[in-house]
């Protein structure tokens, strides 16, 4: 089994809830990328929106954002794979053109003709879940008679219409999306019967870097919610999840190191202690 893939984050917004805008600049931003990229990560994903409400930024603006670190990336970096987080075709299709390879649809094919693109050119594409939330909004008093069940049928569903559009079966992940339209049980119960999302047999991506549902489980704002981060991570991985989406990659790469070592499936990289 091959190790886990890290999606290294690159935002390149003012109000980042975890960053809070530190690579905004373009030449902040492209230190983030080269710094993720030399810690292990495979893909970088580069976003022009904050997730949550905030200012409006307009598609040509979020193209402005993007387009420069992505151009830059792909010169760079030839050989990892660049990921653009954005939910519209019109930005998606830009990017794409100027080295993108995987389309990070965090609202669930709220642009019908996003998961087009992806298959017209090829590129792969993650399929989330957020339970018909509006991009840019928060949930509230959101209910699932089963969380995963509907995660399984959402994801899926998109990701075999993913296929039927042209994208490559292999480029395709399904991300169960926590926080998007999910309280912090929501949250939970994921983790908790990720395996049923596993064998859908479907790569799993998961976003869990320092989100509200760990800070809410362990009371920990922000900026302290590293390691709750990893606990989720490394019981993620141990369960066949394919890549996480993290802030902290070095971190993370340790993580999936140490816990594929006790699989068995990864030899230790280092090994002199007792041996010499």
């Amino acid at each position: 089994m091959p190790l886990a893939q890290v999606m290294g984050i690159v935002n390149r917004t003012p109000d980042s809830f975890y960053d809070r805008g530190v690579t905004f600049g373009i030449d902040e931003a492209l230190q983030r990328c080269d710094e993720v990229v030399e810690q292990g990560a495979s893909i970088v994903d580069v976003g022009g929106v904050k997730a949550g409400p905030g200012s409006e930024v307009s598609a040509s603006e979020e193209a402005d954002r993007v387009l420069p670190v992505i151009r830059a990336v792909a010169e760079r970096h030839p050989g990892v794979t660049i990921s653009v987080d954005t939910w519209r075709a019109s930005v998606a299709e830009e990017a794409i053109a100027a080295g993108a390879g995987l389309i990070n649809d965090t609202w669930a094919g709220y642009d019908p003709e996003l998961v087009e693109v992806a298959g017209q050119f090829r590129v792969g594409y993650v399929c989330s879940h957020t339970g018909g939330a509006v991009p840019r909004t928060r949930p509230h008093r959101v209910h699932y008679d089963d969380v995963v069940a509907s995660v399984i049928a959402e994801t899926t569903t998109l990701a075999e219409r993913a296929v039927s559009c042209g994208v490559p079966e292999a480029r395709v992940f399904i991300d169960p999306t926590h926080d998007f339209g999910k309280n912090t049980f929501h949250g939970l119960e994921l983790l908790r019967r990720i395996d049923e999302i596993v064998a859908t047999g479907w790569p799993v991506l998961m976003a869990l870097s320092n989100k509200d549902f760990i800070g809410e489980t362990t009371d920990r704002p922000v900026g302290e919610r590293l390691p709750g981060t990893l606990a989720a991570t490394a019981w993620s991985a141990a369960r066949g999840v394919a890549a996480f989406r993290v802030h902290e990659v070095r971190e993370t790469v340790d993580v999936l190191r140490m816990t594929a070592a006790i699989a068995g499936t990864h030899a230790p990289l280092n090994t002199v202690r007792g041996l010499a």
